[in-house]
């Protein structure tokens, strides 16, 4: 059931991190996702950010799991995590999901091209397909939007501090990974 009010903290945290999201977006752009090289490359990135993040954010849908699945048949083993950060209020919570949860649109959406569709047809794809289910991507807004509803003065400002905190784990994941690639 959609409202017209249905988004509206979603909204507000695109708008505030929108500068945030573009730099991992650019970030991670450069890996051709039909080359295994390049694809391990990738999801050791996302999988040193992903295993920092989801025992922070609890998401109901966790994806580590998978990207250990694609690593595996890879013979790659998993990286090494970033640091977990710590979560002071429900509302960073909730930041850090909505990144998280947000990356889960349409096999993470990058420049407009949905990534599991990039993916070389030999290499796998279990985390990159992991995407939201008919009606989760509202339900979670829905979510979002109750407990900003609940969380009174000062809640939009902590979550928007969660997502800035994702994204600069998945931007630090890259630069990471780029060093470890270029020495």
């Amino acid at each position: 059931m959609k409202s017209p009010e249905a988004g509206r903290i979603r909204q507000a945290l695109r708008s505030a991190t929108s500068g945030d999201h573009q730099r991992v977006d650019d970030l991670f752009a450069g890996y051709a996702l039909d080359s295994a090289t390049d694809y391990r490359a990738f999801l050791t990135a996302h999988a040193r950010a992903v295993a920092a993040l989801e025992p922070a954010a609890r998401p109901d849908a966790p994806r580590l799991s998978l990207l250990e699945q694609d690593m595996a048949a890879l013979d790659a083993a998993m990286p090494e995590s970033l640091p977990v950060p710590s979560v002071p209020t429900p509302a960073f919570r909730w930041g850090l999901l909505y990144a998280l949860e947000g990356s889960r649109l349409g096999g993470a959406m990058l420049g407009g091209a949905m990534l599991a569709r990039r993916v070389g047809a030999d290499l796998p794809t279990a985390y990159l397909s992991a995407v939201h289910g008919k009606g989760e991507w509202i339900a979670f807004q829905h979510a979002l939007d109750a407990a900003a509803a609940e969380g009174g003065e000062g809640w939009l400002d902590d979550a928007v501090q969660g997502a800035q905190t994702a994204f600069a784990l998945f931007a630090a994941a890259a630069e990471a990974q780029r060093m470890t690639a270029h020495g």
